[in-house]
């Protein structure tokens, strides 16, 4: 690492260490992400991405977010989306208009849906499998659903366990799970944000228990609401030590919090720079990880271009249909031929691909 000549001799310590391909700890990322140059970090993460992913390749995946339910009785205070049980505006998806969205999404080239709602006290756990049979009956599509929060209710509301609630899933065609709720894995934070979701034990076993029964997963962190920069480093450190159990994460996406239309309205919006840094970060702790997504929805095209230098290889998905950012005020669009178009004027190849990060001829570049 000769090339870093703006940090102070502390973070080239830790920049020679990771360069040697040893693993940093806590207090070593917190250095990093407090004191190191902003271009020093880049170019540290940028290494560990370039020896992962030498052929230069930025993946990207055609996928819809569907909502099968905007009910939710959790009450996050970061949430701009839910409407709580009994109120006006509440609605659950009908399989009419399920199939549309399905349709649509297999026309337009799609390959995967992601499927996520509130905790509806309503819909028992037969309801989601019969919506699972239905998909995996009628559409060629992988299908990305239900959140750990989403698992640890099913499994409260039945009185079941989590194993079991995610046999029952798997069977009627669940193929891997997104890494929403995660929010920050430390519970004094999801105390104040988020006091009815599960807890960051609960998180990471459904995680583990779900690798274990060899469903892949992918982990997020959604910061900048009232949580400290130790705890992001803690949120990265409790993925990691998972990964190093499981191998069962495909991908780390992180995002800054939008506080529009929430009731965390006093939180300032992240910087770019802020994004950047703790996008780097994330590269470097997560050494067990093969792939760091940027975050196009909330940071917008350019700034996830600049990201792809900063450790991500990853752009994500089309998002054919996104709704809960959206609620919080935030509405980028990007179709598959601008986001291959965005990654080739950074420098890199666009390749589509699977969940499991398998690439696929595209049809639509």
């Amino acid at each position: 690492m000769t090339n870093l000549t703006q940090s102070p001799a502390e973070v080239l310590e830790i920049g020679a260490k990771v360069s040697a391909g040893e693993r940093i700890n806590f207090d070593e990322a917190m250095t990093l992400l407090e004191k190191a140059d902003l271009f020093d970090l880049a170019s540290l993460a940028n290494q560990i991405r370039m020896a992962k992913h030498p052929d230069l390749n930025v993946t990207y995946v055609v996928d819809r977010n569907i909502n099968y339910s905007n009910i939710c009785s959790c009450g996050c205070k970061f949430c701009a989306f839910y409407v709580a049980p009994g109120q006006d505006g509440g609605f659950v998806i009908s399989r009419e208009e399920l199939a549309q969205k399905l349709q649509e999404t297999v026309d337009l080239g799609g390959t995967q849906i992601l499927m996520q709602g509130g905790h509806n006290p309503d819909l028992p756990l037969t309801y989601y499998e019969d919506m699972l049979r239905f998909i995996k009956d009628n559409y060629p599509i992988h299908i990305h659903a239900f959140s750990p929060p989403e698992i640890v209710y099913f499994s409260e509301l039945e009185g079941i366990s989590v194993k079991e609630v995610l046999r029952r899933l798997i069977d009627a065609g669940l193929a891997s799970i997104p890494g929403g709720g995660a929010e920050i894995l430390v519970d004094e934070v999801r105390s104040r944000i988020a006091p009815n979701k599960c807890t960051t034990e609960q998180w990471l076993g459904v995680m583990e228990t779900a690798h274990n029964m060899g469903i892949r997963t992918t982990a997020t962190m959604m910061f900048g609401h009232e949580e400290q920069p130790a705890d992001r480093i803690k949120h990265l450190l409790a993925l990691r030590e998972v990964q190093d159990r499981t191998s069962g994460f495909t991908a780390f996406i992180p995002w800054t919090f939008q506080p529009d239309n929430t009731n965390i309205p006093n939180a300032r919006r992240m910087t770019s720079v802020e994004y950047l840094r703790l996008l780097a970060v994330s590269r470097i702790v997560l050494d067990n990880f093969d792939n760091v997504q940027v975050s196009w929805v909330t940071m917008g095209p350019k700034i996830s271009q600049l990201a792809l230098s900063y450790g991500g290889n990853d752009f994500g998905s089309t998002m054919i249909e996104e709704n809960v950012v959206k609620a919080a005020g935030v509405s980028f669009r990007l179709s598959e031929n601008e986001i291959a178009d965005l990654i080739t004027k950074a420098g890199f190849i666009p390749k589509q691909r699977s969940m499991d990060y398998t690439l696929m001829e595209s049809r639509n570049v």
